[in-house]
């Protein structure tokens, strides 16, 4: 499948793209090159394949649920305005 000039234009209108005359050439080609990809993939024997209708059916794998202190206190305080010992020091909000 082609796509003329006219094609070209009605398709930026429709995505609210503005192209300039000059464009419309390259945006052709580079159109009808993806269109050809979807050619293409019309090809492929795709019977017995299950449709793919996403990972919302599969379980999200647990792990076990264990406070730690990550093990690596220094890297995060590093950039830390203050700090007490291993604990970031805030100033004190209620009075």
């Amino acid at each position: 499948m082609a796509l003329d000039p006219a094609t070209v234009r009605r398709i930026a209108t429709l995505a609210r793209i503005r192209v300039e005359d000059a464009e419309v050439d390259k945006l052709q080609g580079e159109l009808n090159v993806i269109f050809g990809w979807i050619e293409q993939l019309n090809e492929v024997d795709v019977t017995g394949v299950a449709p793919l209708t996403g990972a919302s059916h599969m379980a999200m794998k647990m792990r076990e649920d264990v406070v730690n202190d990550g093990g690596y206190p220094e890297r995060i305080l590093f950039n830390a305005p203050d700090r007490a010992g291993e604990f970031f020091a805030v100033p004190k909000v209620v009075e």
